[in-house]
């Protein structure tokens, strides 16, 4: 039972750090771009690695803190950090919706007229115009697509959970979420208004709750 229990929390865990793959995978999809098997493990592999390097410091933080206090601070990460999902994806809709607003918006600094144009738009990373992620674009997109990842190790970390159980499960379900989300994308995007970035906080806060 307790096994049973730690392989679920593991895939919950998982599933909730490849949305973000998911979700620009989509995108990809439905602009026609396509995702190598390469570039499908450079991003799997780095969004796992970095899961994993968060979970071994949560499990290290975990034995200097005493034990209810590490349970409260990794419902706090948790928590805060799925409703800030919630609100990234609500973000997310607005600037699709309004793409035309941003675009009269001039900003030099630090790039950032690009970089809100990728957060709204992910398919851009397409830096070549290609139609196919390469690998060094699949690098640099793997890097902002594990952030979360940072958070979600350590916050889970911090109340115990099996650290190979959760990195096996997030190599599955990256590869998975990827596949998927191209296929879907490519299929239905131009059919269905689908964000599915909301569902990340949905189950970050689920998972808080189950810290407790």
């Amino acid at each position: 039972m307790i096994a049973l229990f730690s392989v679920m929390q593991a895939a919950v865990i998982a599933i909730t750090s490849s949305i973000d793959a998911f979700s620009a995978s989509f995108a990809y999809g439905s602009s026609r771009i396509k995702i190598p098997i390469l570039s499908s493990l450079i991003i799997t592999i780095t969004c796992s690695l970095v899961l994993g390097v968060a979970l071994f410091a949560g499990t290290y933080a975990r034995q200097l803190l005493p034990e209810a206090l590490a349970i409260w601070f990794s419902f706090a990460i948790l928590f805060i950090l799925g409703i800030i999902k919630l609100l990234d994806g609500i973000t997310k809709s607005i600037i699709r919706k309004y793409s035309d607003i941003h675009k009269q918006i001039k900003f030099s600094m630090f790039n950032f007229k690009f970089i809100l144009s990728l957060y709204a738009n992910p398919e851009i990373a397409d830096v070549d115009s290609s139609r196919h992620i390469s690998p060094g674009e699949a690098a640099a997109l793997a890097i902002s697509l594990s952030l979360d990842g940072l958070a979600i190790g350590f916050g889970a970390a911090l109340s115990g959970v099996n650290i190979l159980t959760v990195i096996a499960a997030s190599l599955i379900f990256n590869m998975i979420a990827i596949s998927t989300g191209c296929i879907l994308g490519e299929r239905i995007a131009r059919k269905v208004s689908f964000n599915p970035s909301w569902i990340g906080g949905v189950l970050l806060i689920l998972i808080a709750f189950l810290r407790l």
